[in-house]
């Protein structure tokens, strides 16, 4: 058998390659279909069932945070506004998300895509609402001790 430079490194190369497509071909059949638990896409969000237990958890961590502050009578209403901010905002449940999903088949890109954008500015100007309740809310609290 005659030597040629280089052949024993492409072998090798092709050996490898195959094996790592193996693997990878092998792999994908390990996985469960859909998202975790069977679900699809935007359904398959973990912790959609401890919704209840984080709210009493935020609820119980405010009523912490005041009685360490130890608030007087004219702080009140800036913790008040700083409690009401820190709320989160609407979430969609789950059938809200499929009837969206059904109009959003219905519509072409260009609508789909304004749709998008007008949601967009809904979120964000709940974002900056509740950013600035909590910024002048905090400059009231923190300004008089």
């Amino acid at each position: 058998m005659k030597w040629i430079p280089g052949s024993f490194t492409k072998r090798a190369l092709m050996v490898g390659l195959i094996a790592g497509s193996g693997i990878l071909a092998a792999s994908s059949f390990a996985m469960p279909a859909g998202g975790p638990a069977g679900k699809e896409g935007c359904e398959a969000h973990h912790g959609q069932a401890d919704r209840a237990k984080w709210e009493a958890r935020h609820a119980e961590r405010l009523s912490e945070l005041k009685q360490k502050l130890k608030l007087r009578p004219d702080q009140e209403a800036a913790w008040n506004t700083f409690a009401s901010a820190t709320q989160p905002g609407m979430r969609q449940a789950g059938a809200d998300r499929q009837d969206m999903r059904g109009e959003f088949e219905k519509l072409n890109t260009p609508q789909r895509l304004d749709r998008m954008l007008a949601m967009s500015d809904v979120r964000r100007t709940r974002m900056l609402e509740r950013s600035h309740g909590r910024a002048t809310a905090g400059i009231s609290l923190v300004s008089f001790r």
